[in-house]
């Protein structure tokens, strides 16, 4: 029986369902499900076609019974990423972008799946296999073709939990019990939950840091009858894994943030965006909701308050880094391409489906159910003065003990650095590829808003690592996740790269450095969005805060193309292979 969703023509925010839909029965999407899809929906099958292309995870073409996609981000580099995707290649028979013979395995890199305290890591039929080497990429393979479901033969995915401040500063991973906090609503009335979450200094914890209060109040003030909470649960920064802890230890909080939401802004209708990556999670989410239902912290008259009525439903995103930008979000969740929207505005004005729309991630719903909870004065007496609270922080690469460390806003890179037992740290890689890197010169500053602001990733990599190597792989990763609407990002992006692979044959001149600088400016101030506003920033950083090794990596004789070409060696492959 088809979802009643599906069969709506007018509503085409069901188009990502309906394709997971056909990819899930069929292992790709047909010719006849896109003109079904588009008869259904009332739109073009272009208009189809170009969703779909727009999507990591969604084929046009056969792919396999089996279809594994291995992480290539830069921990899974430094962790023997290139050693496992040989093994992947020999066990079965395919080559990565492609299908083996027998059609039963289809190979894909991708970027980070959420994984990094565990690399090297992979989705098989997105489930979860982590710690991969070679002889357990052999034993999978086999287990596959003698019949076994990834389902059953994946690996369990600890959280992880590290460290938290001592018991009385504790904010997210302490007990959780479940409706604490919907069940202070019913002494609060909406605006005094607005003014408490003000009180409290919360902001976004995505990056962004846009205080939490400021923006519900603003939906909160729009006049329009119908508003939407969304929860940003598309993750896709490399090296972060924060949000996935949250929901696999404490959905329930994350549920209780929204529903907080909802009743300081007057909505009545909830929207969790999920990353395809994390569609392991899907069922354990979907099962939390059912008991808040059960519960009657979902659905009519919520906690006994009259005419509070709210319900929640999640949408499967489809592999897309920009999602993450929240107008981006929008219209994958309308059933478009993942483009961001012009910033005409704001969502808390016309967000999704044209109505007020509040946006915040997971983590700034979890931290917003804390506050009421336990009051903005607990939260007040946590963290720095300036910047109060606690923060998730999900670590990986050069260190002993990777994983999620609850840290007081404040804390220096020093005090981080001996939490995790940090391998000879060189190297350190803050709020992912698009943040900003720092030197162990800085080690003394604080991760906090006006020092360090941190979304979530802290990758660390000891003097071991070639620091071109790590730039290299951001700025692939930059050009394939670009959207490609805007130029400056499109462009420049590829020529980035173009410029970061003349370094590596030690053919750059000085100007080249000049050149990076130069386009870094030009994305910043061009860029539709934040992926090509921030592709550079630590490319440029890097430039200024390691000099003498990128010294050491120009050309300063401008022998040019000359300098790595060998006459003599070419003529002798030229006679061997002519001969």
């Amino acid at each position: 029986m088809k979802n009643k969703d599906s069969l709506n023509t007018q509503n085409r925010s069901s188009l990502l369902s309906r394709l997971w839909e056909f990819q899930e029965n069929h292992g790709y999407i047909r010719d006849e499900n896109v003109k079904t899809c588009a008869s259904e929906l009332n739109i073009s099958e272009v208009e189809v076609e170009g969703v779909i292309s727009f999507y990591h995870f969604f084929h046009r073409e056969p792919t396999g019974q089996f279809i594994i996609y291995l992480n290539n981000s830069i921990i899974a580099e430094t962790k023997g990423f290139q050693r496992v995707k040989e093994a992947f290649e020999r066990e079965t028979g395919a080559l990565f972008g492609g299908v083996d013979p027998s059609h039963q395995f289809a190979l894909f890199e991708t970027s980070c799946i959420g994984l990094s305290d565990q690399e090297p890591a992979c989705l098989i039929n997105f489930h979860p296999f982590t710690n991969l080497n070679t002889l357990k990429v052999k034993n999978i393979i086999a287990q596959l073709k003698r019949g076994a479901s990834p389902a059953d033969i994946c690996d369990p995915v600890p959280d992880h939990i590290r460290s938290t401040p001592t018991e009385d500063k504790t904010i997210f991973l302490r007990n959780y019990q479940p409706g604490a906090a919907v069940m202070k609503l019913r002494d609060l009335s909406p605006q005094e939950v607005i003014e408490e979450v003000k009180k409290s200094k919360l902001s976004g914890m995505g990056g962004a840091m846009f205080p939490t209060g400021l923006k519900w109040e603003a939906c909160q003030n729009q006049p329009e009858d119908t508003k939407y909470i969304a929860c940003n649960a598309d993750e896709g920064e490399p090296g972060t894994f924060k949000d996935r802890v949250l929901m696999n230890a404490l959905p329930g909080l994350m549920l209780e943030g929204m529903i907080i939401a909802a009743y300081a802004v007057g909505s009545t209708k909830g929207i969790i965006y999920l990353r395809a990556e994390y569609k392991w999670l899907l069922e354990k989410l979907e099962q939390t909701i059912d008991h808040f239902y059960k519960m009657n912290l979902l659905g009519k008259n919520i906690a006994g308050i009259e005419a509070f009525n709210f319900d929640i439903q999640i949408q499967l995103g489809a592999g897309a880094y920009v999602c993450g930008e929240e107008t981006a979000m929008l219209n994958s969740m309308e059933g478009k391409r993942g483009e961001p929207r012009t910033k005409q505005f704001f969502p808390t004005e016309k967000g999704y489906l044209n109505q007020p729309t509040v946006v915040n991630n997971v983590e700034t719903f979890c931290a917003a159910a804390r506050v009421i909870e336990l009051g903005a004065d607990y939260i007040l007496q946590t963290g720095h003065p300036d910047c109060p609270g606690t923060k998730l922080l999900s670590i990986s690469g050069d260190c002993r003990r990777p994983g999620i460390y609850e840290i007081e806003w404040g804390t220096t890179v020093a005090d981080i650095l001996d939490l995790c037992q940090a391998d000879h740290p060189h190297f350190i890689q803050i709020s992912g590829p698009s943040g900003q890197c720092i030197s162990m010169k800085e080690k003394d500053r604080k991760i906090m808003k006006g020092d360090l602001p941190c979304g979530g990733s802290f990758m660390i990599f000891n003097d071991t690592r070639e620091i071109l190597n790590i730039m290299n792989n951001f700025a692939e990763f930059f050009k394939h996740e670009s959207c490609g609407v805007c130029t400056p990002c499109r462009a420049g992006n590829f020529i980035i790269q173009r410029k970061l692979e003349k370094v590596a044959l030690k053919l750059a001149y000085a100007s080249d450095f000049d050149d990076i600088r130069e386009w870094g400016n030009i994305m910043k101030m061009t860029s539709r969005c934040g992926l090509g506003k921030t592709a550079t920033n630590s490319l440029v950083m890097a430039l200024d805060k390691f000099p003498e090794y990128f010294e050491s990596k120009v050309d300063h004789h401008k022998e040019g193309l000359n300098k790595e070409f060998d006459l003599e060696r070419s003529v002798e492959e030229y006679d061997r292979f002519k001969s």
